[in-house]
């Protein structure tokens, strides 16, 4: 099944998610076209960052929907999948006194999602949105993972938009 996170989808998921007053912060693709105010690709999923004490409820509210478990390990790193294709990527943090959140992956190590990284504000469709901010993606993208040409697509227009100078390893062949 070939079915994609549109903008509609996810303004939908976002807003039942606020509305039951669970913070979430978008992370990935359509966190970077947050950042830049527009949809510059399609996205098969939407990647989110949620506090661990947050995921009983959105997991119980998502159910509702018809998510489910797809693969992971709740409640730190795990995907939920609905019947009808949709994917969303849960990045659970544990928020530490100085507003660090600790993510605890899929491989059992640690992460650290610094505070500053949850300053980020963007827009999907008309909705205002919370999410990591430009240098975080960056920093997301460059460690502990191996980028795809959309990623390095993705963070030639986060370092333009923002003036930053990327990694040599998030270069890729587009710079």
């Amino acid at each position: 099944m070939d079915t994609r996170m549109t903008s509609s989808a996810l303004v939908d998921l976002l807003r039942l998610i606020e509305d039951a007053g669970i913070s979430v912060w978008l992370d990935g693709g359509w966190g970077v076209d947050a950042l830049l105010q527009t949809q510059t690709r399609q996205h098969k999923d939407v990647d989110i960052v949620v506090s661990v004490a947050d995921v009983p409820r959105l997991r119980e509210l998502l159910s509702v929907r018809g998510f489910s478990l797809k693969e992971g390990n709740p409640p730190n790193s795990f995907v939920l999948s609905d019947g009808a294709g949709l994917e969303i990527d849960i990045h659970a943090v544990t928020f530490e006194a100085d507003g660090n959140g600790v993510y605890r992956m899929q491989n059992g190590e640690a992460w650290m999602y610094p505070a500053e990284g949850f300053s980020g504000r963007g827009f999907v469709r008309e909705m205002g949105v919370r999410c990591l901010s430009p240098i975080t993606q960056v920093l997301c993208h460059a460690e502990g993972y191996t980028p795809a040409e959309k990623d390095f697509s993705d963070m030639k227009l986060l370092a333009e938009r923002f003036g930053m100078e990327l990694p040599p390893q998030l270069r890729g062949r587009l710079l």
